[in-house]
């Protein structure tokens, strides 16, 4: 992979690991005001979910999601397809369906030739068009580096609103992709990411989280968020603290891309993951002597990451097989919620 202009080197960060740390956006958020005088808005910010769902009528209601970053790749067209995937996973998650997506785009016009940028919107469009999404405008400016992303509306029946804050105790927590991409995309940085590595990671971070729609109609599933900046254990604390509930995370079944493991014992490892833990470490429960680079991974910033579901027992063998069928083949039961002060044992 050669390119005269590398994107990555014109942003401070990339991908979801530019999100605020969890902790700087509590506080942010801490004052403000809630929705529950607005009756139709079913999900608004009280949860962290990852969308905002306004009941139209008993059928339907409108999803509202926007999600942007800063370039995690050098190739303009997979940065504007990865960013669109990402943007599209949080009405998926939802269990809805994307109808509609304006472009969010500031793009430094001195730095950047036309046909780069171009580009950029060609793979968001591209993914779009995928998905049966039309692009239907945007909003951009001229900003010191370079951002793109997506605003999107969707659809979704309110009985069948898919939330982060109803798992129940004794669900199984099933996620959909191997854990990695913000190693990987740390190595690129760097120069030292393989060729087979950087295609593992474009393949998972452009695979859209479609299967999320269909979720719904599986008996049993009860809670739905995706895995994006927070990591893995920041946005399962999230589901714990929606449901008051505590969960169990088994270490040697979480699905991690093996060319991410040793990139991380080698010691390669995102300033994001460190300012996760110092987030949420104090609800965390690790295995004594955990090595420093397993924890980061745990903590590691997932752009357009999998679904991470919570579902009765009776459903795990129909959520996985829904989810392999639909090419998630890394899919897998990593834990159970259990009855609990919100916190999270790693074990």
């Amino acid at each position: 992979m050669t390119v005269a202009l590398r994107l990555t080197d014109l942003a401070h960060g990339g991908g979801c690991g530019c999100k605020l740390a969890p902790a700087v956006l509590s506080q942010i958020l801490a004052k403000m005001p809630g929705g529950a005088r607005f009756t139709d808005l079913l999900v608004g910010t009280e949860t962290a979910d990852d969308a905002a769902v306004y009941r139209i009528n008993d059928r339907q209601a409108v999803i509202a999601t926007t999600d942007f970053f800063m370039p995690i790749v050098d190739d303009p067209y997979e940065f504007g397809r990865i960013a669109a995937t990402n943007a599209l996973a949080d009405v998926y998650a939802m269990g809805g369906t994307p109808i509609l997506a304006l472009a969010i785009l500031g793009m430094p016009v001195d730095k950047l030739p036309v046909e780069m940028i171009q580009q950029i919107v060609a793979g968001g469009a591209a993914v779009c068009a995928t998905a049966s999404v039309p692009v239907a405008g945007g909003h951009s400016i001229d900003s010191p580096e370079p951002i793109y992303g997506l605003a999107v509306i969707g659809l979704v029946d309110p009985k069948r609103i898919l939330r982060n804050s109803t798992a129940q105790s004794g669900d199984r927590i099933i996620l959909t992709k191997s854990l990695g991409i913000g190693i990987f995309s740390a190595a690129l940085k760097r120069g030292e990411l393989a060729e087979a590595s950087y295609a593992t990671m474009i393949a998972s971070t452009t695979q859209l989280n479609a299967v999320g729609a269909e979720l719904p109609g599986v008996a049993g599933v009860h809670a739905v968020t995706d895995v994006t900046g927070f990591g893995l254990l920041g946005h399962a604390l999230e589901m714990c603290r929606g449901a008051s509930l505590a969960a169990r995370v088994e270490l040697e079944a979480l699905p991690v891309f093996p060319a991410a493991s040793q990139l991380a014992e080698s010691g390669i490892a995102t300033g994001a993951s460190k300012r996760n833990w110092a987030s949420y470490g104090v609800e965390v429960d690790l295995p004594p002597k955990l090595p420093d680079w397993r924890r980061n991974l745990l903590c590691d910033p997932q752009t357009s990451g999998g679904l991470l579901i919570a579902c009765a027992p009776s459903a795990v063998a129909a959520v996985l097989e829904l989810a392999r069928r639909r090419g998630f083949v890394g899919a897998c039961e990593i834990g159970a919620f259990e009855t609990g002060s919100p916190r999270i044992r790693v074990c």
